[in-house]
């Protein structure tokens, strides 16, 4: 399919512009010159003739041409276009004019004329294709580095232009975004160790927590340490697992999964009320862990950041999860799930972890995952599985 707004075909209609423009900037330069060289040529013959005598059965000169003579020894040219098809030159003076048939050279500049256009119409096919040419390299280039800047976007930071040697601007922009890419791939390393050893560090501090913890004796204020402290412990977990998924360590191990009966224990599992619709009998090889972990958080996030009923359908390969809360925030939509950010207030509290961990647990089982709000009002997940 030819994409007419591609910079390779704008690049080819300029040049079609502007050899137009020289072409005819060129022909009408030719056409004046060769005009006036016919008028000049046709005055000459013209006088020669009145010299050799002139004409006594023209009858009266031409109002024009009778302005023109200045005196019984002046003399003077006039062409004679009043019949557009049929010009004359006249050459008069005191004796007499004569007039010279100028057609032939109207159908010769006529002719120039035509082959001036026909030159120019064959000089642009030939210029057009070879500029839409020339202009495929720098096009082609250009498509490299879009292709490359949209892998970045979609969170492949190994993904180069390979540039290569060059002084142009197209290399320079290739440039760039081969350093915007390491820069980020960099930065993000940096905060996935980060995380990582953050995480690692608190295991140890919080395993003697919850030992402790437990030693208290029992009471409200015991109940609330070990509530902040079973908080503090799945964070920790939550951590040690986007670090896992972050240094893509995990692997998926298939097997056959009814899919109608295993969501429905997934949602027993969580202990949160939900309806689930199952059409027919699914089944799908996937990691039924991983699979239950992706459920098990979208079905705790529509509860904690949404409104009841939370639905769940079953459809084939395709798992639904729907709440009717005020859905999913613009930017969830837009970037994705982002770690420490649940996007909007009215989404309820949360550390924002939950719809990340679905969403790496996704790209280990290789399904997709994807999030947008129903018309009638609600967040909604779909989980397809290949």
């Amino acid at each position: 399919m030819v994409r007419w707004r591609s910079l390779r075909w704008q690049i080819a209609a300029l040049v079609a512009v502007a050899s137009g423009v020289v072409a005819l900037a060129v022909g009408l330069l030719v056409h004046r010159s060769t005009w006036e060289r016919s008028l000049s040529l046709g005055q000459d013959r013209a006088l020669s003739a009145l010299l050799a005598g002139p004409d006594d059965d023209l009858g009266p000169l031409p109002p024009a041409l009778a302005s023109r003579l200045g005196g019984p020894d002046a003399y003077a040219t006039w062409y004679d276009d009043r019949v557009p098809d049929v010009p004359w030159m006249w050459a008069a003076d005191g004796t007499g004019a004569v007039k010279i048939d100028m057609g032939g050279e109207l159908r010769n500049l006529r002719a120039l004329d035509r082959h001036i256009v026909l030159a120019s119409a064959g000089v642009l096919g030939l210029a057009v294709p070879l500029a839409a040419l020339a202009a495929e390299l720098p096009n082609r280039r250009l498509r490299r580095v879009a292709r490359t800047a949209r892998r970045v976007a979609e969170g492949d930071l190994e993904a180069r232009t390979s540039a290569g040697r060059g002084g142009d601007e197209i290399t320079a922009i290739a440039a760039a975004v081969d350093t915007m890419a390491a820069a980020l791939h960099d930065r993000l390393r940096a905060e996935q160790r980060f995380t990582a050893d953050v995480a690692h560090e608190l295991r140890t501090p919080l395993m003697g927590l919850v030992t402790s913890a437990e030693l208290l004796p029992d009471g409200e204020v015991t109940d609330l340490v070990r509530d902040r402290v079973g908080v503090l412990r799945v964070l920790v977990e939550n951590l040690l697992e986007i670090s896992r998924l972050d240094a893509g360590a995990e692997s998926a191990d298939r097997v056959e999964v009814p899919l109608g009966r295993f969501a429905a224990d997934c949602v027993h599992r969580t202990g949160l009320p939900a309806e689930v619709t199952v059409h027919g009998d699914p089944v799908a090889g996937t990691d039924p862990r991983r699979l239950d972990r992706i459920l098990a958080n979208l079905v705790v996030n529509a509860h904690r950041h949404g409104r009841a009923p939370v639905e769940v359908r079953v459809e084939g390969t395709t798992i639904t999860v729907r709440d009717h809360g005020p859905g999913f925030p613009a930017s969830l939509l837009a970037e994705g799930p982002q770690r420490f950010r649940t996007g909007a207030a009215e989404r309820g509290r949360g550390h924002g972890l939950g719809l990340t961990i679905a969403a790496g647990q996704a790209r280990v089982i290789g399904a997709r995952l994807a999030f947008e709000n129903d018309p009638g009002g609600g967040a909604v997940a779909t989980v397809r599985l290949n």
